[in-house]
């Protein structure tokens, strides 16, 4: 075996630990405009636009939750950081769930987003606590979007570029901003195929690792088109069992333009040795 396939079995074997440990506005005019948008191919249109507005909203902060249920057991996974958009770079420390006897089962885990790339500290299991382990997100059967413990929010917005059917369900609020509705299904290989190279070659992976290349989603959206918030439902076969995995992916993004100067670690701070099976 190649020193490079070393590097992606264990990238994925990372990954997919983590996994196994959770389951152990503007005016009335413009509105009124948006409204002529909001049904048929209009919002179909619409919801594929929503990354470009998020780049040029530049940044933003973002909390996460991933739900997954399997054999009768609920997990949730939480995270809270920033992205910076037109870098494609983000920052979470996402919190694994807690015991059974309501104490925290592990320490939260910081991560690091970017293009190909996901970086994890405080992973455990043998590595040591000032080291970032890195995965390639391309070697994963779900292109991140559900073993890190959080959907990168970037590639969540880009999954809507595969919108096919979308419909308006209303006008809503979300923490006193304005928002539009939609609901619909997304096709993962029509959305690699549209999406930015960071994210393009782990949604294809996705669309052929996942159960069904075909994700319901709803959003929520503001007048400039961006995203406050993004439901995915996916089906994920990890792997470890032969029933797929019910997995709910939930972003949300606020604070637009705040800072999120994100440093990716020195190869000296990331750790080369045997990742220890959980």
């Amino acid at each position: 075996m190649t020193e490079r396939q070393q590097h992606r079995r264990r990238g994925a074997g990372v990954a997919a630990g983590v996994l196994c440990v959770c389951l152990a506005g503007s005016g009335c005019a413009e509105r009124g405009a948006a409204a002529e948008d909001a049904q048929g191919e209009g919002a179909v249109e619409v919801v594929r636009r929503a990354a470009d507005a998020l780049v040029g909203a530049r940044s933003s902060k973002a909390t996460t939750s991933m739900e997954m249920a399997t054999g009768g057991t609920r997990v949730t996974i939480r995270g809270e950081g920033v992205y910076n958009f037109r870098e494609q770079l983000g920052r979470l420390k996402v919190l694994l769930p807690q015991d059974p006897a309501g104490a925290t089962a592990h320490r939260p885990i910081m991560e690091l987003l970017a293009p190909g790339a996901l970086f994890m500290k405080n992973r455990g299991a043998g590595v040591p606590t000032d080291k970032w382990v890195r995965v390639d997100t391309r070697s994963l059967s779900d292109g991140n979007l559900v073993t890190g413990g959080a959907t990168d929010p970037y590639a969540a917005a880009e999954v809507l570029r595969g919108a096919r059917t979308v419909k308006l369900v209303g006008d809503e609020e979300i923490a006193g901003t304005p928002v539009r509705h939609y609901r619909g299904t997304a096709d993962l290989r029509a959305a690699a195929r549209k999406a930015s190279k960071g994210n393009a070659d782990a949604l294809a992976a996705a669309a052929k690792g996942f159960a069904t290349d075909q994700v319901p989603f709803d959003v929520f959206l503001d007048d400039e088109g961006r995203i406050r918030k993004v439901r995915h439902r996916f089906s994920f076969v990890n792997g470890q069992q032969q029933d797929a995995v019910a997995v709910a992916s939930t972003t949300l993004l606020y604070d637009f333009g705040t800072p999120a100067d994100v440093r990716l670690p020195d190869g000296d701070d990331i750790y080369a040795g045997r990742i220890a099976e959980q």
